[in-house]
């Protein structure tokens, strides 16, 4: 979009928020870049230029601004809506694989030379990983500057660079403040300082609108005792992460949503950060999603009704394979019970004081190690579990945000026990794809036969042809008709 100088014009002169994060504004005259929405009195337009992502900003040597600060907005959801090379890197480097494993190594995991990624990456963002990575960093060195009271060397290797001095370097380019100075003015416009010594507290934005009830409704309903909860107004769970574990506690509010991150190691901020808003599906473009879908006159009451749902994610897509495993055809309760019954027997214990949560999900490797026979399932059932958490043991079955969606479904339904149904949501919930879509779901069809729509899977598929790509979302409105648990936000 951000070549589209007319039309990102109007946006800048509007303030409108819906563009916050599809492109940034830098100003010739300041040197300054903004996201769209920002407050001060906008530039005379020959005065401004625009570029698809903050890195590409700062790498033209253009510095964020301190009234809107642009290096908080929701990420471009172009990025979770395609499924090409290039949107597959952007979501590994949100998940911090370049800082983990390189440029060689999110090149391997794509399939490319690293001279390719980084020449796709040049052309459509204008910056190659390192500078995305690089961007990454320097807003996570943010966070922990002004959320905690780390010593200022901690934060710098927390954030994940390689030395201090390349920490204050960055921070003072992109930000224009000293590190020290951004903790003091930071400090001084805080209202309530953090009192839990090691939780980080911070707002995730969205763009409007946002309707918490399926997404928060489903992610408590089915909670896996041990691993999740709703406490407080707050879903809390357990996370796996590269260099401990940690616990999150997601709270909606009006414009952002509230979260709390108790980590082990502060180096796994960025992960934790990427993973919660993966899952609550934070940098989805809910305007164009219900443009699309109340073009259909039988879902636009639905959407008129309760626009902004989003699709509830998990976030480890392994762990939500098992799950939608031991979910096949049994009640909600009956799946918490049976994954419940693998989180004691084989999970990772964890404290938490502030809560119930006891286990960390079991891995793919300690899931390989059981045994059958001490699974309360049908035979069939037991095959297709053990079946798949071999899979994804040894690495012939990956699942993750570099999964080309097509090639996994593929891959699944080679599976013994793997449907249509599984697939599906598989893609849907784990992967991430936009277009998934449940014809066959008994619920679906029950909502389509309420609204008047088709209900046999192959006339209903056909019907939804005109919601796509957002067919995963179509689902969530329909879900919604029903008066199931997972549609009401938890009192």
């Amino acid at each position: 979009m951000h070549t589209e100088t007319e039309r990102c014009v109007r946006a800048v002169q509007s303030k409108d928020a819906r563009f916050d994060g599809w492109f940034f504004t830098a100003v010739l005259t300041t040197r300054i870049y903004c996201r769209p929405s920002c407050p001060v009195v906008p530039p005379k337009a020959e005065n401004m230029t625009f570029y698809p992502s903050a890195a590409a900003c700062q790498q033209a040597g253009f510095r964020a601004c301190k009234r809107c600060r642009p290096d908080t907005t929701p990420g471009s959801p172009e990025w979770n809506a395609r499924a090409d090379a290039v949107a597959r890197a952007m979501r590994l480097i949100r998940d911090g694989v370049v800082d983990r494993e390189g440029v060689p190594g999110l090149a391997a995991r794509l399939g490319y030379s690293t001279r390719q990624i980084e020449r796709q990456l040049l052309a459509e963002l204008g910056a190659g990983p390192l500078a995305l990575a690089r961007a990454q960093r320097a807003q996570t060195a943010r966070l922990l500057i002004e959320t905690t009271t780390l010593p200022m060397a901690d934060v710098a290797f927390a954030a994940g660079f390689s030395s201090v001095r390349t920490f204050n370097d960055t921070v003072r380019e992109v930000f224009a403040l000293a590190p020290g100075e951004l903790r003091a003015r930071a400090a001084r416009s805080r209202t309530n300082p953090p009192r839990t010594p090691g939780v980080i507290a911070l707002r995730l934005p969205y763009r409007a609108p946002l309707n918490p009830d399926n997404l928060f409704g489903h992610l408590a309903a089915t909670a896996v005792p041990g691993v999740e909860e709703w406490r407080d107004g707050a879903y809390r769970r357990t996370l796996a992460l590269p260099h401990g574990h940690g616990v999150a506690a997601l709270a909606p509010r009006p414009d952002h949503i509230a979260c709390r991150l108790s980590l082990t190691d502060p180096r796994d901020l960025t992960l934790a950060i990427s993973r919660c808003r993966w899952m609550l599906d934070l940098d989805a473009d809910p305007v164009a999603v219900d443009d699309q879908l109340r073009g259909d006159p039988l879902l636009a009451p639905l959407v008129a009704e309760a626009p902004g749902r989003r699709v509830p994610r998990t976030v480890d897509a392994a762990e939500f394979a098992v799950r939608a495993v031991l979910g096949q055809q049994v009640s909600t309760a009956a799946a918490r019970t049976h994954a419940g019954r693998l989180v004691g027997a084989y999970g990772v214990p964890v404290d938490d004081p502030e809560g119930g949560l006891t286990h960390l999900f079991p891995t793919s490797d300690a899931l390989a190690a059981l045994d059958p026979d001490t699974l309360a399932l049908p035979r069939s059932r037991r095959t297709t579990l053990t079946t798949l958490v071999r899979a994804l043991a040894d690495g012939s079955l990956r699942l993750g945000p570099d999964s080309d969606w097509e090639e996994s479904r593929a891959r699944l339904m080679e599976l013994p026990g793997f449907g249509p149904w599984t697939v599906e949501v598989i893609a849907m919930r784990a992967l991430g794809d936009p277009d998934a879509f449940l014809p066959s779901d008994l619920g679906i069809r029950r909502a389509a036969a309420g609204l008047g729509l088709p209900s046999t899977p192959a006339a209903l598929t056909a019907r939804a042809a005109a919601w796509r790509p957002w067919r995963a979302y179509a689902v969530q409105y329909l879900w919604a008709t029903d008066s199931h648990p997972i549609n009401h936000l938890p009192a």
